[in-house]
């Protein structure tokens, strides 16, 4: 896998069981934007998903959120999500950066409740929020080094 640093679109992948959560950058990786979460239907399919939006997008490079422990360990989750990354890479070609996305769900339900946003609601934004923080805070890391 990559450590990120080409330039261009870059999306931004919250790997969850249910939906896989899509944020995306602006062409100098300075601002993103959530879109709307793949729901999933299997590997392969959902490889061909991305490889698909990423070329829609032309996003040269992804970012995808690795769910560590809090003790920073990789449990079951974190083998998935780095197992799914190895593939994705391998299938489309893109360059795929794994960034420790502790704690983003929780900051995006945070706001999505201080928005305002019904309970009911909350699912199919909370992904892409959080794929949206990670990649958010994988492109700010990059540009302070």
């Amino acid at each position: 896998m990559a450590d990120g640093t080409q330039h261009g679109r870059v999306l931004g992948l919250d790997y969850g069981s249910r939906r896989i959560g899509v944020a995306v950058s602006d062409p100098l990786g300075l601002t993103v934007q959530p879109l709307r979460p793949i729901r999933r239907e299997g590997d392969r399919k959902d490889i061909a998903a991305i490889g698909l939006l990423a070329a829609d997008l032309g996003a040269t490079s992804v970012v995808l959120g690795l769910p560590l422990l809090l003790n920073g360990d990789e449990g079951p989750a974190a083998v998935r999500a780095r197992t799914f990354g190895e593939r994705l890479s391998a299938e489309t070609s893109l360059p795929v950066t794994m960034w420790d996305e502790r704690l983003t769900t929780a900051q995006s339900e945070r706001h999505l409740i201080a928005s305002g946003v019904r309970r009911e609601d909350r699912k199919e934004i909370r992904d892409s929020l959080s794929a949206m923080f990670l990649l958010q805070s994988a492109l700010d890391s990059r540009r302070r080094k």
